[in-house]
């Protein structure tokens, strides 16, 4: 009888503690782009956190003065104060305004970085935790106007003031890095070329940058990988994936240890969202796994001339199986609900290579280095899906004291959505580039710096879609015909592009300084001429 009653009165205590709730429920998303966040919503030191769509619920005592906190890493914290009745339901969507960080700079004295470009230490950088594993997710903590990550939390993507995502360059050791991969929400994404672990430092200018760095609109991030002088390793895991690093040097005299040969860098790294995509609202069997493995290597015939070789290769599989969707929507009186089956599965598969090898000659007494570069690029990426959706809407009841509360009582329609795609896209891009610069001082503190440059390029491009869309309701295809199926967003190309670019540039940079200010100027010019179009650019 005493457990019974225990039983009892737990269940009455819990019972008039869920009653005595409310529950403030909405969106978090970004205040410029409008992309949804993982933010946190913090009450009394515990809170949740918003899924992969933003949108979050959290239940709070009901008759009382409530302070929310919603916060999210390298966003301004805001602050909602709500006053609920027990078991009211309030909707409140917050937007959060990204942070602007000053840039952290150190100053590098090599011949080859004495540009206007100062370069970023990448340490701090390693500290910063993100989704997606890759190297993009951070810029926006060292550049000004960038959006990371704004294809998604899994999305390697990054815009530059409002540019697009492709209109970014990218250089590792003076290579330029390509990025062709077709992306849709970025669930698909797989790891992005720079390697933290790798990487000694980095430049980057979203605005204003160097004639030196091609035509690109928005943003330059130039990328220098490490020159090992010890053995170090490291090993990193988590339930998203790994990486692994291994550098070193061997020395000519193995006895004086001072003059080295031979330098070696390499880094794997390993990728699973499976994880975290399973928790989306779309239900299904993931399967996406993504791993790249990276050399650098150098080796120093003397103090003068070095041989250095860049390599990458870069798999990424892509498998889903969705089987339902449910998705709620509305306001407190009046609430909607989709749900879908699905019939099908998507299953892509992206390969992709880089090889460059580059001579350099660096005249210490002369202060000028030249520098022969050569390089190749290759992709191969296969999409293909046909899935099939059969989607029913429906309306909620809303009424606390219904039986039928939370359950759909009423169809507004159905239907069935059926995609379909069989895209493959093949591409190769080899070019060879001579880059040189001068140095020489004039006047006591003021220094000018000459560069200047000639490149060859040649493209080649298959490109091969087959996509379309079909949409069905009660039975009819829409847009509807007697005799015939009629299909939407019907794309289907058989492209094979060829082409040749000559590039070229000069540019000067002044820098002086006294003992109270440091100063910089840089003028240049470049000119390009592109086959396709038969366009010829000149751009001072």
């Amino acid at each position: 009888m005493k457990i019974k009653l225990s039983i009892l009165l737990v269940f009455c205590i819990g019972t008039i503690a869920l009653a005595q709730n409310a529950t403030v429920f909405g969106t978090i998303t970004d205040t410029k782009t409008g992309e949804p966040l993982f933010a946190s919503v913090i009450l009394d030191n515990k809170g949740v956190e918003a899924n992969a769509a933003g949108l979050y619920e959290i239940k709070i005592p009901a008759n009382k003065d409530i302070t929310l906190i919603y916060s999210y890493v390298n966003y301004i914290a805001d602050t909602v104060v709500v006053n609920l009745k027990k078991g009211e339901r309030r909707q409140i969507d917050m937007t959060l305004l990204s942070r602007v960080f000053t840039e952290v700079v150190v100053e590098d004295s090599t011949l080859l970085n004495r540009d206007s470009d100062k370069p970023v230490d990448v340490k701090p950088l390693k500290l910063i935790p993100t989704v997606s594993l890759n190297f993009e997710q951070v810029l926006g903590v060292i550049g000004l106007g960038v959006s990371a990550g704004t294809g998604g939390e899994l999305s390697s993507q990054y815009s530059v003031r409002g540019g697009n995502y492709d209109e970014n360059l990218i250089y590792i050791n003076d290579f330029e890095i390509y990025r062709p991969f077709l992306i849709r929400s970025g669930q698909q994404e797989g790891l992005s070329f720079p390697n933290i672990d790798l990487i000694r430092d980095i430049s980057f200018s979203s605005g204003g940058f160097d004639a030196k760095y091609g035509d690109k609109l928005s943003s330059v991030l130039n990328i220098n990988y490490k020159r090992p002088d010890s053995l170090k390793a490291s090993i990193g895991m988590s339930l998203l994936g790994g990486s692994a690093h291994l550098e070193g040097a061997v020395y000519k005299d193995k006895n004086k240890k001072t003059e080295k040969a031979f330098r070696y860098l390499m880094g794997a790294r390993y990728k699973t969202t499976q994880y975290l995509l399973g928790s989306l609202d779309l239900a299904g069997e993931y399967s996406p796994n993504f791993f790249d493995f990276q050399g650098a290597f150098s080796y120093d015939f003397n103090e003068s001339w070095q041989l250095s070789v860049l390599g990458n290769y870069n798999t990424s599989e892509y498998y889903f199986q969705p089987s339902q969707r449910n998705s709620t929507l509305g306001v407190i009186d009046f609430a909607l609900q989709l749900n879908v089956d699905f019939e099908g599965q998507e299953i892509d598969e992206f390969n992709t290579y880089m090889g460059g090898i580059a001579l350099t000659n660096i005249n210490k007494e002369h202060n000028y280095f030249l520098k022969l570069l050569a390089s190749r690029y290759g992709s191969q990426e296969n999409e293909e899906f046909d899935i099939l959706g059969y989607y029913e809407l429906g309306v909620l009841e809303t009424d606390l004291g219904s039986s039928n509360f939370g359950n759909v009582v009423s169809i507004l329609g159905s239907g069935t959505e059926h995609r379909y795609a069989r895209n493959y896209l093949t591409s190769n891009v080899s070019n060879i580039a001579h880059k040189g610069g001068w140095e020489w001082d004039k006047e006591g503190s003021l220094t000018t710096f000459l560069q200047w440059g000639v490149k060859y390029q040649r493209e080649t491009i298959s490109d091969q879609l087959n996509e379309w869309k079909r949409l069905d309701s009660a039975g009819y295809s829409l847009v509807y015909d007697v005799n015939q199926v009629l299909l939407q967003d019907v794309v289907k190309t058989d492209i094979l592009l060829e082409s040749n670019r000559f590039s070229a540039f000069a540019q000067n940079t002044w820098n002086g300084a006294d003992s109270t200010k440091e100063w910089s100027l840089t003028a240049g010019l470049r000119a390009q001429y592109w086959d396709l179009n038969n366009e010829f650019l000149f751009m001072p």
